[in-house]
């Protein structure tokens, strides 16, 4: 059984570690095997707003300027189809790492210099299964609120823990989210508040 921490959260007011509430649980017959993050091996990925966005000629790429939260924009080279001014995206800076160890780095294409890389959610690791349609052959645009060189993680939950649970036969009530959030309730002394789906994000929408 695999548990959104952060969701979990929202069901239960507690505010304890992932090892805490491990050692917690195992008091109760519910063994923790493990805890991992989505975000695990990725860093230096950021909220970047396109400024502006001209098309290369002869090719399918296109030069940007990119608001990354420094002092001057960022010329990044981007081949994604639905790429635009005026719109909020996943940046990868130099020295930035993405899903398969891959490391970013300065460099030239077509002999435009990129200073980094705007990433769909497959190259961030996401499965393409739970990647929204709209973005499936292009990077993901983040919301409107997004904050340029904020990290990504926190806007589309990454920034989560997946706690697996070993679930004994005799446990079945522990095999939802409603269920182990009123195992830990119980441990705690808390209430369980009501169950949402109306915002699942993707770790959570890999658990239901």
């Amino acid at each position: 059984m695999l548990v959104s921490y952060k969701w979990l959260k929202e069901l239960v007011d507690v505010d304890v570690t992932t090892a805490e509430l491990a050692e917690k649980m195992s008091t109760t017959g519910i063994e923790v095997e493990g805890v991992e993050s989505p975000a695990q091996g990725l860093s230096k990925i950021v909220v970047g707003e396109v400024l502006t966005c001209q098309d290369v000629p002869e090719t399918h790429l296109h030069l940007c300027q990119v608001d990354t939260g420094d002092e001057e924009p960022r010329q990044i080279v981007c081949g994604a189809p639905n790429i635009k001014a005026g719109i909020k995206v996943m940046v990868a800076l130099p020295g930035a790492r993405i899903a398969d160890n891959y490391k970013i780095k300065k460099g030239k294409i077509r002999g435009l210099e990129s200073l980094g890389m705007i990433c769909s959610l497959q190259e961030l690791g996401i499965s393409e299964s739970v990647v929204p349609k709209e973005f499936s052959d292009g990077i993901q645009i983040l919301p409107e609120d997004a904050v340029p060189g904020q990290s990504v993680f926190p806007y589309l939950d990454l920034d989560d823990e997946i706690v697996e649970l070993a679930i004994t036969p005799n446990r079945a009530d522990a095999l939802s989210m409603r269920g182990v959030a009123y195992e830990v309730a119980a441990i705690y002394g808390k209430t369980v508040h009501p169950v949402s789906y109306t915002h699942l994000t993707l770790p959570t929408i890999l658990l239901v």
